[in-house]
């Protein structure tokens, strides 16, 4: 879970990622903000995403896929993406580096 503050100068979000672990054969329909799609994590990459995403969402997302983390992230359009773990509940994935604070 991620509260990001200032997104793009001009708006606050709240988001929640989670890896389901069952199929689903169907998704949500297209609404004004997109279509709902899954894509493999490695697909992820290659996606045009939003440098929140890229930098820190993502990165976090593999240290604790198989737990919880919430965390708040400054995005002040002057200035450096500032993020703050709030709370973590399971140990971070082996060997996976956890993303930079500047």
């Amino acid at each position: 879970m991620i509260a990001e503050r200032a997104y793009e100068g001009q708006s606050h979000w709240l988001l929640f990622l989670f890896r389901s672990r069952r199929t689903h054969d169907e998704v949500p329909p297209e609404i004004a903000e997109g279509r709902f799609a899954f894509f493999s994590r490695k697909a992820i990459d290659g996606l045009a995403i939003p440098e929140t995403d890229r930098k820190i969402l993502w990165p976090l997302y593999d240290q604790h896929r198989d737990g919880f983390v919430a965390l708040r992230a400054e995005c002040d359009p002057n200035g450096p993406i500032v993020y703050t773990v709030e709370e973590s509940l399971a140990a971070p994935s082996p060997g996976v580096p956890p993303p930079s604070n500047s």
